[in-house]
């Protein structure tokens, strides 16, 4: 089962990554793919406003990965690592520089959020979830939410 979102704006990407940040619980893992300028990064902003983390959330892509404290006063309980591995695509073994990253160390703790991690992250959890966007030439965005293993499928149905 996949779902399919249409966001005409920016806010509209940061508003359903609210809505999705409540159906998410630490241990998760979501990848993220789509072009340059998709809305993976505003995305992700608004799954740690839902999540209530501390800090702004930006891409990571020169620091490669971003750790965001729950802030209980935003009733945050869980942590959001966001992580970049459009550079590491470039590298001689990928793979090793993700290893380096030790997101295998936080990911039962924390929410993770991994951009360009297609191919490079899935073996961190057992299931997980794969959030393809695409920007259309009037700026909106077409997300898909496709479920791999686990109970994904049943948390999507709260988003329909």
């Amino acid at each position: 089962m996949t779902l399919t979102v249409t966001l005409p704006t920016v806010e509209d990407t940061h508003a359903f990554g609210r809505r999705l940040a409540g159906v998410l619980h630490a241990g998760d893992l979501l990848l993220l793919t789509g072009p340059l300028g998709a809305g993976k990064t505003a995305l992700t902003q608004g799954i740690g406003a839902g999540l209530g983390v501390l800090g702004a959330i930006t891409s990571p892509t020169f620091v490669i990965a971003r750790v965001h404290r729950p802030d209980p006063a935003r009733g945050g309980t869980v942590a959001l690592v966001h992580a970049d591995a459009y550079r590491l695509g470039d590298a001689a073994d990928p793979r090793a520089e993700i290893d380096d990253l030790d997101l295998d160390a936080s990911v039962d703790d924390s929410v993770t959020v991994v951009e360009w991690g297609e191919g490079l992250v899935e073996q961190l959890v057992d299931a997980h979830l794969r959030v393809r966007l695409d920007r259309r030439e009037d700026d909106t965005r077409l997300v898909e939410l496709e479920p791999v293993g686990g109970d994904w499928a049943r948390r999507l149905e709260a988003l329909r």
